[in-house]
């Protein structure tokens, strides 16, 4: 596996009634720590209903926090494109990614959330069915084209951008997969890289990653268009101490609510029903392989399960949310940044052959040292005895 990318996915996930205006200031926070550990990336999604995700733009979020850093790159994770006029979408992007001189990226899905597209009059189906028809238009658009279509939300009529991206000869997009084959279609169809969400939240997700590239690699050939694994990003909740004792203290600040939340609030029926015991939340995630409460070793190896089973992949995503306090979250992607990342990045491996090769020639060298020494105490006394 070539460097991989290390990077955040930010829904956000917060608990329910707290201050949103502190809350996502310390969103923006977090980016900052991020963009000063090295990170590559970080992902913000976008919701609308239920309470604990509290963004509604990610563009808007993504113009706050280019001001705040120098060089992470910021996607959309994702824009529900489902809900938007695609002309606005592919204009918002452009006009950002040259805000940020080429630090944006593009995450597409249907809307996760049953509860926003109802809002706007649509169920999931045809949020599915519009992620297609708007994607195309989308990449149409950025591509140069004049688009004139009629879905069943917009129309357009010789729609055209009147910018072209920054970035040449277009900012990475991506669309979202979970378990099912719908996002590695779109992304192999028109060429673009998949977010795995599910990647490791469901036995489904983990299982179908071994599946999801052939898949994008059938449709790319169908379409005549070309696929790249370095474009594949995996998302995994982790929480990393310097023990996995300490690591399992720190996440029973907001484990919980964040099972709660998605089993019995936000309509994700393969989280169960939430309620279990602490002890057996963190027990179910650390062997079911949904991810990671303890070290970095026990990460390190994760990943190297995850790169397994998906044959290799560009970006690895870590879930943040609030498992853990503020200060043991910022501990924990320190501990990535130090211990976890430079092992799948060809830094650590140098630097430790580095070490071996200066330890197997110690004793010489420790006798060359002490024999200079030497030698230049004896030069220097026969000094005081030549002026003597």
């Amino acid at each position: 596996m070539s460097r991989l990318r290390f990077g955040a996915f930010i829904a956000p996930h917060h608990a329910i009634g707290q201050n949103p205006t502190v809350a996502l200031q310390r969103d923006l926070e977090f980016v900052e720590h991020l963009d000063r550990l090295d990170f590559d990336e970080v992902w913000i999604g976008e919701h609308h209903s239920a309470g604990s995700e509290i963004i509604g733009s990610p563009e808007i979020f993504i113009a706050a926090a280019a001001e705040r850093t120098k060089r992470i790159k910021l996607g959309t994770g994702v824009t529900s494109l489902s809900y938007h006029n695609p002309l606005w979408v592919a204009d918002r992007l452009v006009l950002l990614d040259h805000l940020t001189r080429g630090r944006v990226m593009l995450g597409v899905g249907p809307g996760s959330l049953p509860t926003d597209s109802a809002m706007i009059g649509l169920n999931p189906t045809e949020c599915r069915e519009l992620l297609d028809e708007n994607l195309d238009i989308v990449v149409r658009l950025l591509n140069g084209e004049s688009v004139t279509a009629t879905t069943r939300t917009h129309t357009l009529v010789d729609a055209q951008l009147q910018l072209r991206p920054y970035s040449h000869p277009c900012f990475d997009i991506v669309v979202a997969g979970v378990a099912s084959p719908t996002g590695p279609r779109l992304a192999g169809k028109h060429g673009l890289g998949l977010l795995s969400i599910g990647a490791t939240l469901t036995p489904e997700g983990y299982d179908a990653l071994g599946h999801h590239f052939g898949i994008m690699e059938e449709r790319a050939a169908e379409y005549g268009t070309a696929v790249d694994r370095d474009q594949w990003r995996l998302v995994c909740p982790m929480h990393i101490a310097e023990t996995e004792e300490q690591a399992q203290r720190d996440v029973r600040f907001g484990l919980g609510e964040w099972i709660d939340y998605f089993g019995k609030v936000a309509a994700f029926p393969h989280f169960g029903s939430g309620g279990a015991a602490m002890d057996d939340m963190i027990k179910y995630m650390n062997h079911s392989g949904m991810g990671i409460i303890g070290t970095p070793a026990q990460a390190r190896e994760l990943i190297d399960k995850l790169a397994a089973q998906s044959g290799g992949f560009g970006s690895m995503l870590i879930m943040n949310a609030d498992w853990a306090d503020p200060a043991a979250t910022k501990r924990s992607f320190e501990l990535i940044a130090q211990q976890v990342a430079p092992h799948f990045q060809g830094q650590s491996q140098p630097l430790l052959d580095a070490a071996a090769r200066a330890g197997q020639k110690r004793d010489g060298y420790n006798e060359a040292q002490h024999a200079a020494i030497a030698h230049m105490t004896k030069k220097y006394e026969d000094e005081l005895a030549a002026k003597a």
